[in-house]
């Protein structure tokens, strides 16, 4: 059985143990300030087999390497270069000293914080990391780890990296602080959406926090996880006692906790900080004869950003798309991007916001534009600051490809019938959106949004993942009536998700937005999920109030 399936066979019988912390474990072993940890390791490889065979004798499944800091930027503070090798020959010793268990190739943190959030190019970071797990794959690991990431396009870069080179079991962990949110403002639902969206095997939370503090975070992400759950707490709070941290925890104290980390739905669990081999074989003895939840979802409808989660689930409220961040129709957004002036944008999103939209469409194509660039300067601006996550339409596969892998979170995207987009969306865990309507006008065909959808699950898509666009090529009262069937079908029948793009209704009319509204009625009494429209004007917005608490959502 190969190490993947292994370690999905056992997960679901039982909790699975990782091991405790490294740092102070080679402290006490002669470890000095001021050296890299990684070059210490190879200069003493018999302390850290010790350190590796003690955790496993303690009961430990998964050791993870001593490669936390063996990337090419931390190394370098060193004057080191020697990366590949370094992985390589740590990988082979946690391999020897653990035996028949399971080694994790551990890949930790640059100290930089990732464009768009900072200074280090995001294809520099997927470089970066995907030269380490290079040197932990050739030292035989069996699984990859990546951990205490503060940033989420930082782990966004490990991932991509991780996938782009194998598919071992991958779990991240997410570090967060006090608030509940990382040091750049993620919260664990939104980290939970993205990273499962991408590829993770198990996400959670490692460091920062003892067991106590990390109760709520798996908590919060258990209803929402495909994948299973981790964490690794610190062994309680730190002091300092004369002149040493300390951690107020003892074994039984930390252990003490397995069962309700159990309850809340942990299905890996191991310590960070301040634990030792005694904590990890307490916590073992613990939680052996508590039962493993399982992941409570098999699929996601969900889209997040940097900041916030917005679930496209039946039964729940309207979804508001804000949809004046359009270059083609907002012309003061056109000429910002013209003259490289964020201004127009970053209105167009605050003010849409404001108003209650909970996703902002982005269409960068327009006259004089290149759309891939637009697009991504537009997000590159926006994503650090705005909540609301985006649905991208555009003409050009690279635009989508571009936005997909840069974006810190997870993406609705229009499909426009280019069979090309369906493997690139599904390559970066987005969501499809995939339109009804059939060129010339005619009214959408069932039998053909079944096929639509059919091409979809081919490439991993739950039905209640695909979202269909219901939009009637031309608005007339025939066709209108034919998107509120389709709308009413497809939530109810088929299982999948609707959108209804109102921002064109009645342009040439006398007040436009008393016949949105009224179009927006209708289409809420047929269960739509989603509404494009301009949420700064009142009739609709009023309107989708009415009918959220008419639903009783």
């Amino acid at each position: 059985m190969n190490p993947k399936n292994r370690i999905l066979n056992q997960l679901r019988k039982r909790i699975l143990i990782l091991d405790g912390a490294m740092g102070t474990e080679l402290h006490q072993r002669g470890l000095p300030a001021g050296v890299c940890p990684e070059a210490w390791c190879l200069d003493h490889p018999a302390a850290v087999r010790e350190i590796h065979a003690a955790y496993r004798e303690a009961g430990s499944d998964i050791v993870y390497t001593a490669t936390f800091g063996a990337n090419r930027l931390k190394m370098g503070q060193y004057g080191l270069t020697n990366v590949r090798e370094t992985n390589r020959r740590l990988a082979e010793i946690a391999v020897k000293a653990v035996g028949s268990g399971l080694v994790a190739g551990d890949i930790g943190p640059t100290g930089h914080f990732v464009e768009p959030f900072g200074d280090l190019p995001f294809e520099e970071a997927v470089a970066l990391f995907r030269e380490q797990a290079r040197g932990l794959l050739e030292g035989g690991v069996d699984l990859l780890v990546i951990e205490t990431m503060m940033d989420i396009q930082e782990a966004r870069a490990a991932l991509i990296a991780v996938r782009e080179i194998c598919d071992l079991f991958c779990m991240v962990t997410m570090t967060y602080e006090k608030h509940g949110r990382t040091l750049n403002g993620t919260d664990p639902v939104s980290a939970l959406v993205t990273l499962q969206s991408l590829g993770a095997d198990a996400v959670g939370c490692n460091c920062s926090a003892g067991p106590e503090g990390m109760i709520g975070l798996i908590a919060a992400m258990k209803p929402h996880a495909t994948v299973p759950l981790v964490a690794k707490p610190n062994a309680g709070l730190p002091q300092l006692i004369d002149g040493a941290t300390v951690f107020d925890l003892d074994a039984a104290g930390f252990a003490g906790f397995g069962g309700t980390l159990a309850a809340a739905g942990v299905n890996l669990l191991g310590g960070c900080c301040g634990t030792t081999p005694a904590h990890l074989r307490a916590l073992r003895d613990f939680v052996a004869s508590e039962k493993t939840v399982a992941p409570l979802q098999r699929s996601s409808a969900a889209v997040s950003s940097a900041r916030n989660t917005v679930m496209l689930e039946k039964d729940r409220p309207l979804v508001v798309v804000g949809g004046r961040m359009n270059a083609a129709a907002n012309e003061a957004l056109r000429q910002g991007l013209l003259n490289r002036d964020p201004a127009p944008a970053r209105q167009a999103a605050r003010s849409q916001e404001k108003e209650g939209a909970r996703i902002l469409l982005l269409k960068a194509g327009a006259e004089g534009l290149d759309e891939t660039n637009a697009a991504w300067k537009i997000l590159e601006t926006l994503a650090p600051t705005t909540r609301s996550p985006f649905l991208i339409d555009a003409e050009k596969v690279a635009t989508v490809e571009r936005a997909l892998r840069f974006y810190p979170g997870r993406l609705l995207i229009r499909i426009a019938g280019d069979e090309a987009l369906l493997p690139v969306v599904a390559k970066y865990g987005a969501l499809p959106l995939i339109r009804s309507a059939v060129p010339g006008g005619i009214p959408p065909n069932r039998a053909a949004v079944r096929q639509a959808v059919a091409d979809a699950r081919i490439h991993g898509f739950a039905k209640g993942e695909i979202v269909i666009d219901c939009t009637p090529p031309e608005l007339n009262p025939e066709t209108l009536r034919s998107a509120l069937g389709m709308i009413s079908w497809c939530e109810r029948s088929l299982g999948c998700r609707t959108l209804l793009d109102l921002t064109g209704v009645g342009k040439n009319m006398p007040e436009p937005s008393w016949l949105q509204a009224f179009l927006l009625a209708a289409a809420q009494a047929s269960d739509l999920t989603l509404a494009v429209i301009d949420p700064t004007v009142t009739e609709p917005m009023r309107i989708r109030a009415a009918g959220d608490r008419f639903r009783g959502a």
